[in-house]
């Protein structure tokens, strides 16, 4: 049932579009520019360091004719930047420029860009030129990744939790183990063939096709994917070696912890923080975070495990992980306070980014969390007090015949706690089922939040991208006011892109009631199409950030007049799309 309920909110958090992690800085030739003679080279500059694709790269001309270039490559081996040589010979007009590379984190970004040689033209090449997510290997892609984390928590955890907290009955953890295990390894499996076509953002096919495989195994996240099956079967080996055991030395247990850190090293060597600041010190944070993260969930599955499958469990296993817990939650917090200001850069990043949002949430589920972690412990503490052995003193009666006799209850029976129950140990086990219970239902929350994050463009990155892509003498933003009307009720939705220019753009739009006041709507949609060119529709991806609709992530690549679609959605059968035009300049 917890599987169960854990999958669909796996689901339903990853359908939404991943957001991509290295940020364009700038583009030489610069967008929109107009040169007098060909340039020999393009090149681009990102936030982080880049992976390069064999079609990185893709340039037309203004008759839509693809225009042959050198191999991408890194412009005076900065790994931040990408570049391709021109033919010397290019003509005359408006060309087009989609490109596509790899983060540092692994996530693939993509674009357009274009800039004119002589003069500007009229283009038909469309957007699409550039290669698309395909939406299936992209929902694969994120559910593989998403198992891998929850595998990785159970296996570490309960593995922990049995070497640790020395559970009367260890056998009945062999199955979380095993589970835990056989999850990891497919969901690496899984990672290691979609990766190819998840970078190139192409459908499933291309996995098998020959080249693919090895192309992977020779970049970072490709390299820790092989790693960790590698430990894998180092782990198979180990757990396989120690089976049955219910004491384990120093040596067992400095070997489980170097491939615990090993595996966590697979995940922190090839995302956030593999890249950006401080990257010795954030991987070291990422790797005692996703440790902590294990040991804490993982832990608690395992004992709600044992409370339910060892029905007589006494208190010293459970004080034993609320020791442990208590140690996991200090490194849970340091270490999240670390990565959420790596990550930020700023307090305007926390409420003014869609990563700040997430981060708000993540924190408000965390409360959650140590609220049933203190509930836990209560419990914990109800147990083993009531454990304890308690002498009752004798009970001196007179008999018939005058001759004192006594009665007692029996030796080590305990008195009943007036305030919490029958104050039996049964009736606590059964309190701290319920709590515990509550505390993995409240952790696999905050671990989906978790999954979010390292899919949404980090704060810091994201202000970064805009202080660089917004020149001081941009003009206010655009404005526009789209009334509404679905059967008898009706509003208007306020809709600001930020710049207004062509290139990357923010979009913020805000749903008013027919009183004026705000409204919530379950859906809003927004398209750009430029009929002139021939581009379009491109989706602007808005998501529901919680009082307005918006993205930092618009890319609009020609000027001119576009047309905005707008629909609406107020319920699940009714919904109204309006047009409106909307010039975006250079």
């Amino acid at each position: 049932m917890l599987l169960g309920t854990v999958l669909v909110l796996l689901l339903l958090g990853s359908a939404g579009t991943a957001s991509a992690h290295a940020a364009l800085e700038s583009t030489d030739p610069a967008d929109g520019s107009v040169l007098k003679s060909a340039p020999r080279a393009l090149t681009l500059t990102f936030s982080e360091s880049v992976a390069l694709l064999d079609d990185s790269f893709r340039v037309y001309d203004p008759d839509n004719r693809r225009v042959k270039t050198s191999s991408a490559h890194h412009a005076k081996d900065a790994g931040d930047t990408a570049s391709v040589t021109l033919p010397a010979k290019l003509g005359t007009g408006t060309f087009t420029v989609a490109w596509r590379v790899v983060s540092a984190d692994s996530h693939p970004v993509s674009g357009a860009f274009t800039f004119s040689i002589g003069k500007p033209s009229a283009t038909t090449t469309p957007i699409s030129t550039a290669p698309n997510e395909n939406p299936l290997t992209a929902s694969l892609y994120d559910t593989a990744r998403y198992f891998a984390y929850i595998a990785a928590a159970l296996l570490i955890g309960t593995a922990t939790f049995l070497a640790l907290c020395r559970p009367p009955n260890p056998t009945v953890l062999n199955k979380p183990i095993l589970t835990g295990w056989w999850t990891l390894l497919a969901s690496t499996l899984a990672l290691l063939i979609l990766r190819a076509p998840y970078e190139a953002g192409t459908g499933l096919a291309t996995a098998f096709d020959p080249a693919a495989l090895p192309r992977t195994l020779t970049t970072r996240p490709g390299e820790a994917l092989a790693a960790r099956l590698l430990l894998l079967a180092a782990t198979a080996a180990f757990l396989l070696r120690l089976r049955g055991r219910d004491r384990f030395g120093r040596v067992a247990l400095g070997t489980g912890t170097a491939l615990a850190v090993g595996l966590a090293l697979t995940w922190a060597s090839a995302e956030h923080a593999s890249a950006g600041i401080q990257v010795p010190v954030a991987m070291t944070s990422a790797v005692l975070h996703l440790l902590a993260m294990s040991v804490w969930l993982g832990g608690l599955t395992a004992l709600l495990t044992v409370l339910y499958r060892s029905p007589d469990l006494d208190a010293a296993p459970v004080a034993r992980f609320s020791r442990l817990a208590f140690i996991s939650v200090t490194v849970l917090v340091v270490t999240g306070i670390y990565q959420s200001w790596r990550g930020l850069g700023s307090w305007n990043a926390l409420t003014g980014t869609s990563y700040g949002h997430i981060l708000l949430v993540k924190l408000g589920a965390v409360v959650l969390l140590l609220a049933a972690a203190a509930w836990s412990r209560q419990w914990t503490a109800r147990l083993a007090g009531a454990e304890v052995p308690l002498r009752v003193p004798e009970l001196v009666k007179t008999g018939a015949d005058g001759t004192p006799h006594s009665t007692s209850r029996g030796e080590g029976e305990a008195l009943p706690d007036p305030g919490a129950g029958d104050g039996s140990p049964d009736g606590y086990r059964r309190g701290l089922r319920r709590s515990v219970l509550l505390e993995v239902a409240v952790g696999v929350i905050v671990l989906v939040i978790t999954t979010l994050l390292t899919n949404t463009l980090p704060g810091r990155a994201a202000a970064e991208a805009q202080q660089t892509a917004t020149p001081a003498d941009i003009p206010a933003a655009s404005v526009t006011m789209v009334p509404f009307r679905v059967g008898n009720a009706g509003g208007k939705v306020q809709i600001t892109l930020d710049p207004g220019r062509v290139g990357l753009n923010s979009v913020e739009a805000v749903v008013y009631g027919p009183d004026g006041g705000f409204a919530t709507v379950p859906e809003l949609r927004l398209s750009f199409t430029l009929p002139s060119q021939k581009i379009g529709p491109l989706d602007a991806n808005i998501k529901d950030e919680g009082g307005y609709w918006g993205t930092n992530s618009l890319n609009l690549p020609i000027a001119g007049t576009w047309t905005m679609k707008v629909t609406v959605r107020t319920s699940d059968i009714d919904q109204v799309s309006v047009e409106r035009r909307v010039r975006i300049v250079r």
